[in-house]
């Protein structure tokens, strides 16, 4: 993709007051990569409205074009997608680039495990670094063949062949940790396999495709037991083509919410962005630590809660975020370290491994970056304690390194809004790959691009 090569583009943002006015953010971009993948494989034209432009998404697009369905981005902007129904995708001609999208190749992988077919997975310098292990097991046990490439500290990483089995064999997995990913994985390649898929899930994680699976008509059940969450999935289904419409994503809306919280005198609205329960976690911390953040106009678009968000700035109060929270807002933990950073005390943050298999190692990158910018906070194996500068100007006066990683690079920018001395991200390119209308809102909220 784009950001991996060519010249550096550094960003470095600053406001001259506060941030006011109202602006969205792109859709969803769990839910936008599970409306192309399923409208694919539904028989008929399903349509989406809201989708999300950047790298990631249209990398999803690109592979399944390349596995037979036809996709098309209209004037209106609206995407159609006319599938080849459960069990039609076509042989690949040429590997599927990724780019930076681990999204796109973990429930990918799912997708082919059930399919006669043989793909090779490519990507960036980034995402050929990151494991892929927890998905090539359970995909593996279903009759998938795979072959990764060995990487650092024991990983299998891409590049990546996967050939698919079909009929797979029906498999009852328990997830060994909570990942959105690895459980869609399992559910995507049960949907080509004959009998009862089933996943237990011992901690919840974000159910977008629970809830897509639904609507597109596979027969599935949820029920909660001692275990946990179990999620069954009745194999050769016959998905229906659907009218989607992606909410703001939670992730990105993270972005301005934290803005406007530090930044002295800030008052601003999101609106349109999802509230489902598995994603909101940032909103309930950022709430308990004191920040004045009200949802309006609640409701229900596309099986999704939605509302708007009317935010303003706060005086922030360190807290002790509770672990069992993590799968709720995992993504947003880059910028809820800037929070902290902005509040009075500290902050503890723990039961967050999964940073570090993201993107970037964000726990270690975080801290290297907040250490640079004058903020005092001590590296745990599993969390970040950070340690609050009272809502003053942070120091700042750094040049962070965003490590090919898109919310590093936002978080950072973020940051630099209450920073006493500029603050500058090395290379804002990989924020395309999720808000490429970041700097755009940015701007229109007040802020002011210093370089």
């Amino acid at each position: 993709m784009t950001h991996a090569s060519g010249t550096a583009q550094p960003l470095s943002l600053s406001t001259a007051g506060l941030l006011a006015g109202t602006v969205t953010v792109p859709g969803d971009k769990s839910i936008s990569h599970r409306a192309i993948m399923l409208g694919a494989l539904a028989v008929g034209e399903t349509r989406i409205t809201g989708l999300l432009e950047g790298e990631d998404v249209l990398a999803t697009a690109a592979a399944m074009r390349a596995m037979g369905a036809q996709i098309e981005r209209q004037d209106s902007g609206n995407w159609h997608v006319h599938g080849v129904g459960v069990g039609g995708l076509l042989q690949p001609m040429q590997a599927l680039d990724m780019g930076n999208s681990g999204t796109s190749t973990r429930l990918l992988m799912g997708l082919i495990a059930s399919h006669p077919i043989t793909a090779t997975f490519v990507g960036d310098a980034s995402l050929s670094g990151r494991p892929m292990g927890r998905v090539i097991t359970p995909l593996s046990l279903m009759g998938a063949a795979i072959t990764a490439t060995p990487g650092a500290n024991g990983r299998q990483t891409l590049p990546l062949t996967i050939t698919g089995l079909c009929p797979a064999v029906a498999l009852e997995y328990t997830l060994p940790v909570a990942s959105a990913q690895v459980k869609s994985a399992v559910l995507l390649a049960g949907l080509n396999t004959p009998g009862n898929t089933v996943v237990i899930e011992p901690i919840a994680t974000r159910d977008h495709s629970e809830r897509m699976l639904a609507g597109f008509g596979a027969q599935l059940t949820v029920a909660e037991s001692p275990q946990g969450r179990i999620i069954t999935l009745h194999g050769e289904a016959e998905l229906r083509p659907q009218d989607i419409v992606v909410p703001g994503d939670p992730s990105s809306a993270a972005f301005p919410m934290v803005a406007a919280l530090i930044v002295p005198g800030s008052d601003i609205v999101i609106r349109n962005v999802g509230i489902n329960p598995t994603r909101a976690g940032l909103i309930r911390v950022l709430q308990a630590m004191g920040g004045n953040i009200s949802l309006l106009n609640e409701r229900t678009v596309g099986g999704e809660p939605v509302a708007d968000l009317h935010v303003r700035h706060s005086a922030l109060t360190g807290i002790e975020v509770p672990p069992d929270g993590a799968p709720s807002m995992i993504d947003e933990y880059p910028i809820l370290f800037v929070a902290a950073a902005n509040a009075v005390g500290t902050t503890t943050m723990r039961g967050l491994e999964e940073l570090r298999v993201k993107e970037s190692d964000r726990i270690a990158v975080m801290a290297q970056g907040l250490g640079a910018c004058g903020v005092a906070c001590e590296e745990l194996s599993d969390g970040l304690i950070v340690q609050g500068q009272g809502g003053d100007p942070l120091p700042g006066g750094a040049t962070v390194a965003a490590r090919l990683d898109h919310r590093i690079a936002m978080s950072f920018a973020v940051l630099g809004l209450n920073a006493a001395r500029r603050v500058t991200i090395d290379d804002a390119r990989p924020i395309a790959t999720s808000f490429p209308t970041f700097v755009p809102m940015l701007r229109e909220l007040g802020a002011t691009v210093r370089n």
